[in-house]
């Protein structure tokens, strides 16, 4: 099948007659997150659909957006998943390449600070995940370099154990998340913050000293090493916690347990939304895309009983889901 013409930059991408043949594969990109739930939804669209498997790969959220917003054509991916809303340099990147979006917002997720079952349990506050993990505390009325190397030097309360937390890179939507709402939740109940003036950039910079360990884009990859290493801590997404609790268990955060009716409720405090973004320059081009975004916004998908579910996604409202299905099945565009 000859690929049809999208827009000259387009036709140019593609290159000479008789170079390529249009994909017949839908191609995902983007959040380790939402990865589990789109390549559930991939699976079930090529086992009860006439359309190839799509193909889906774990890239991190702003790895995806830099693909996905890089073009038109077959060499660009068709749908970006993120663990957070698109940026708005993002957003203007992929208008400048001649890209409009649709925007699904599929469900919520919980970020979790999990380690192995035989370990410690501990029960958090995000004042106090914030003096674990931040680059810079005050200390006597000034910002130094954050002193705590032991749980313990945080509140005696805590285990005498080394802090030792393994997390995701700054391309991650997770990693953009957790400095949002956890590390910048914390950073602003301390007491002083509002004389110190603390900004934004100073909340959100995680410790580079060893205390805090990049361990790439492959949660399941941190489940292993927490396996091995009862003393480590990973952050990471509520559903990697769901499929693994077997192994793994996640901190108490402000007195609540990272479950799955805490976070629909919104008790549990790390708490984000979770999206993905399709091109409408390639419906109609790349068989298969609307129809893969009617499988997902589908009830049996992403309903209260949805395969999804079982996955670990906490759905969205019945109303709210029904109103985003519209949208989402409409290809209505995104603007900002």
């Amino acid at each position: 099948m000859k690929i049809k013409t999208l827009t000259l930059a387009a036709a140019v991408t593609v290159g000479v007659v008789g170079a390529a043949e249009a994909r017949d594969q839908i191609r995902i990109v983007g959040s380790s997150t939402v990865f589990p739930f789109s390549t559930a939804v991939a699976e079930q669209f090529g086992k009860t659909s006439s359309f190839t498997t799509p193909v889906v790969e774990s890239t991190g959220s702003g790895g995806g957006m830099k693909l996905f917003c890089a073009g038109v054509g077959e060499d660009h991916p068709d749908i970006t998943n993120a663990s957070r809303r698109i940026k708005k340099s993002e957003f203007e990147n992929c208008t400048k390449n001649g890209i409009d979006i649709t925007e699904v917002k599929v469900g919520f997720d919980g970020i979790v600070l999990a380690n192995a079952k035989s370990g410690p349990s501990l029960d958090l506050t995000l004042e106090q995940v914030f003096l674990a993990l931040a680059k810079e505390i005050p200390v006597d009325g000034k910002l130094v370099a954050n002193p705590n190397t032991m749980w313990s030097d945080i509140d005696p309360s805590l285990p005498n154990a080394k802090i030792e937390v393994l997390g995701p890179p700054p391309t991650s939507g997770t990693r953009d998340a957790f400095v949002e709402i956890a590390m910048e939740g914390g950073c602003k109940t301390l007491a002083g913050a509002k004389d110190l003036g603390l900004a934004k950039k100073a909340c959100h910079e995680i410790r580079e000293d060893g205390a805090f360990i990049e361990a790439g884009e492959n949660d399941n990859l941190i489940v292993q090493k927490l396996e091995a290493n009862p003393a480590a801590f990973g952050i990471f997404g509520f559903s990697f916690l769901d499929q693994n609790s077997d192994k793994v268990k996640g901190a108490k955060i402000n007195g609540t347990e990272p479950e799955f009716e805490e976070i629909a409720a919104g008790n549990y405090p790390v708490s984000r939304s979770l999206y993905f973004y399709v091109k409408q320059q390639h419906v109609g081009v790349i068989p298969g895309i609307k129809e893969y975004v009617t499988e997902f916004t589908s009830d049996t998908a992403w309903g209260p009983d949805g395969y999804l579910v079982d996955k670990g996604l906490i759905p969205l409202p019945d109303a709210d889901r029904a109103a985003m299905a519209k949208s989402a099945q409409g290809l209505e565009s995104l603007s900002m």
